[in-house]
């Protein structure tokens, strides 16, 4: 589990992301409606993390924080001086009781990214109690959107047809103009033709093959049976 406290001119947020052994990511973002420091920020995100673990009977959890001042506080190692930290202190250590095993590390703010993105979305964001927000849904798209259309074009051919034309027989389309023509061949020089394959050189260097409609709805129709 990671925490991060946020705080700006407008209100303070808190975030904390709980990470499964699978890589399974369960964001938690928090606005916090009262007067508080950046410390107080920071045990809010840990204990708002920790209940949640507990909620979801983890028994071993390893904890991560970027306020080193919180994280030796609760390992022990710093003592806690500042009045308004007591009573969070002494939570944390309640809390730290239902886990079999649970430790805490310190590490920098940059690698810190999820947590503090969620709270700083808290701290930011006008909300009232009223509201529901789903949960985040992220994903990671490889290849740009208009990778993903698959139609045919209105003559029937397929999107890359005009390039591969262009790639295996030095042709153009019949009403191509002279800057039709040099599109289409600054275009190829971004494609690899291997045998009747046509593939899109990727920035990495990777070829990503070239499918009609046809195509692309059968391939997609195997992944999803294997799925």
């Amino acid at each position: 589990m990671s925490f991060d406290g946020a705080s700006n001119a407008l209100r303070h947020g808190i975030g904390a992301v709980l990470i499964s052994p699978e890589g399974n990511h369960y964001p938690l973002t928090a606005r916090l409606n009262f007067f508080c420091t950046n410390n107080i920020a920071e045990y809010e995100a840990c204990i708002m993390g920790l209940r949640a673990a507990i909620e979801r009977n983890i028994e071993i959890l390893e904890v991560y924080g970027d306020s080193a001042l919180v994280v030796y506080q609760i390992r022990g190692e710093w003592e806690v001086r500042d009045p308004k930290l007591i009573k969070y202190s002494d939570l944390v250590a309640e809390l730290i009781k239902e886990f079999k095993e649970i430790t805490f590390h310190y590490f920098p703010r940059e690698e810190n990214q999820l947590a503090d993105a969620l709270a700083t979305l808290a701290s930011m964001f006008k909300a009232s109690r009223e509201t529901e927000i789903m949960p985040l849904q992220m994903s990671i798209y490889e290849v740009p959107a208009h990778c993903f259309s698959i139609e045919k074009e209105p003559d029937g051919q397929p999107w890359f047809h005009d390039i591969l034309e262009y790639i295996k027989n030095q042709k153009y389309p019949r009403q191509a103009n002279e800057k039709d023509k040099r599109i289409i061949r600054r275009m190829a020089a971004g494609f690899v033709l291997d045998g009747d394959i046509l593939y899109k050189r990727g920035k990495d260097q990777v070829l990503l093959r070239c499918v009609d409609a046809v195509e692309a709805r059968k391939i997609l129709e195997d992944v999803h049976e294997r799925i």
